[in-house]
């Protein structure tokens, strides 16, 4: 264990359990029937009403959009599987939390907002990708139902099984289709004497990408448009960016293969119409039984992926393509459709936003907060800028430690540990970031403004500390011999001496 068991850090978390479930309740709040989805690397811009690709089809989301809302700057805390779970189940920040990579273990006196929902009469469920901080599939706190499987789990079985409730069942068929037969079980299975929160976690859409036989080859024919900033040596680019292009996380030598982006694309769409088909079944089952409309219905990603955007593939940095997620919410009894959300909303606030609609009071120490009264229109403060973390893994090296701030209009990263330079974005006139404008005239009050921001809230959070990881896992630090070489020194480093 890399981090203390007392201190700023763990306040916020070890106090909880012992000072009760039992939160005070909202005057007059009616708690809401909840189904949370949450998908795995589905980047926000991959969903068909947004027209990023002309062949990508999402009709189910669509009709969430439609009907629903469209928080269209969602973002995550830390662009990893691990940490941005246990964000949203915690509405805290991975250095506060701990669960800071996908190898460390869940702190003690870590409580789930689901306890607290079981505490107030809810039904709950947890059927799908746990995957937090350690690779076992045991029952977790806070849930009636439970249905996982150790670590990424497989596609297709793999002779590891299902958890169920404790007791080791095969896996009998495609898994996107079997969490969503467990689903709706669950979901025709109750009385209805007490509202429920399902939070339905599919694998899907991780790599390797392997859809449903139906959907196989849907996508041969199609075209792929390749991301605008997939080119190398862009100026300003940081040199372990350009350096990441010949990496396992880099377009130049993928996963340590000789990788076509537009199929792994194809076959990523593919591999999430199980997905949306599965969350149509979810609502008609929902519709025939008279609850849809009353029900809160949330769909996100848990981190985003890139497809070649600044030469690299899959997540963990700080750029768009990363931190971004899709963010959808229907609940009509609440909200009208045809909703656009424009805050910068995260993860992070998740677990507020679940109990408020259960008719419960947050407890203080959460860091997000409430998207209700964003979804209805209303006029209230909202967070001037969101912090983003990454903290650097021995068995994926290629990325170092990040610390970013996000504004609606700027974004600056900072890289801790590396020889290199910072970045600074205008998204408002660069939404690729493909300038960096780090030490462009005119820009240094801003970067001095956004350092001091990102310091002061790491410090009023408790997160002026790095973590030690033990080593686990493969080490993926090969780079293809005849690749491209290492990137130039950044030319804003250096200084001539008079000879």
């Amino acid at each position: 264990m890399s981090w203390p068991l007392d201190g700023p850090a763990a306040a916020p978390v070890l106090e909880t359990r012992s000072a009760g479930l039992a939160l005070p309740r909202r005057p007059g709040g009616k708690p809401r029937n909840i189904v949370v989805i949450l998908t795995d690397d589905h980047r926000y811009d991959a969903m068909g009403f947004m027209g990023t690709q002309d062949f990508v089809e999402t009709p189910v989301l669509d009709r969430l959009a439609r009907e629903g809302a469209w928080l269209k700057n969602a973002f995550v805390t830390t662009a990893l599987c691990s940490p941005s779970r246990a964000t949203i189940f915690t509405g805290l920040y991975a250095h506060q939390h701990r669960v800071v990579d996908n190898n460390h273990p869940i702190a003690p006196g870590l409580v789930f907002y689901p306890e607290y929902l079981q505490a107030a009469g809810y039904e709950t469920a947890f059927i799908g990708k746990w995957h937090m901080g350690l690779e076992g599939d045991d029952p977790q706190p806070g849930f009636d139902r439970w249905v996982s499987f150790k670590g990424q789990g497989d596609y297709w079985p793999n002779g590891d099984g299902l958890n169920v409730d404790g007791e080791r069942i095969e896996q009998d068929g495609y898994l996107t289709d079997v969490l969503n037969d467990f689903a709706l079980d669950w979901l025709e299975s109750r009385t209805r004497e007490k509202p429920f929160m399902l939070f339905l976690a599919h694998k899907a859409v991780h790599a390797e990408f392997y859809p449903a036989p139906r959907h196989l080859g849907r996508y041969d024919a199609a075209t792929f448009r390749p991301p605008e900033t997939m080119a190398a040596g862009v100026e300003g680019r940081p040199m372990w960016v350009e350096n990441q292009r010949n990496s396992w996380h880099g377009v130049d030598f993928a996963y340590h293969a000789n990788l076509d982006i537009g199929d792994y694309y194809k076959r990523y769409m593919e591999t999430f119409l199980s997905v949306d088909e599965g969350i149509g079944r979810i609502m008609d089952h929902l519709d025939q039984r008279g609850e849809l409309d009353d029900t809160l219905i949330l769909y996100m990603g848990d981190n985003g992926f890139l497809f070649g955007e600044h030469g690299l593939i899959d997540k963990r940095c700080a750029y768009e393509e990363s931190m971004r997620i899709p963010m959808l919410a229907r609940c009509p009894a609440l909200f009208p459709g045809g909703t656009v959300v424009e805050q910068v909303v995260a993860n992070l606030d998740v677990a507020p936003t679940l109990l408020g609609l259960a008719g419960l009071e947050p407890p203080a120490w959460m860091e997000g907060r409430d998207l209700l009264p964003l979804l209805q229109g209303r006029d209230v403060p909202w967070r001037e800028a969101l912090l983003y973390e990454y903290y650097w893994e021995r068995n994926f090296p290629q990325t170092p430690t990040v610390h970013a701030l996000r504004e609606d209009r700027w974004k600056y990263v900072h890289y801790h540990g590396i020889w290199d330079i910072d970045e600074l974005y205008d998204l408002q006139d660069d939404p690729l970031e493909s300038r960096n404008l780090i030490f462009s005239p005119g820009h240094e009050a801003v970067a001095e403004r956004l350092s001091a921001a990102l310091f002061a809230r790491l410090e009023a959070t408790g997160g002026l500390q790095i973590p030690l990881s033990r080593d686990a896992g493969l080490r993926n630090i090969l780079r293809d011999a005849a690749g491209p070489g290492l990137a130039p020194f950044p030319e804003a480093l250096l200084k001539m001496l008079a000879r």
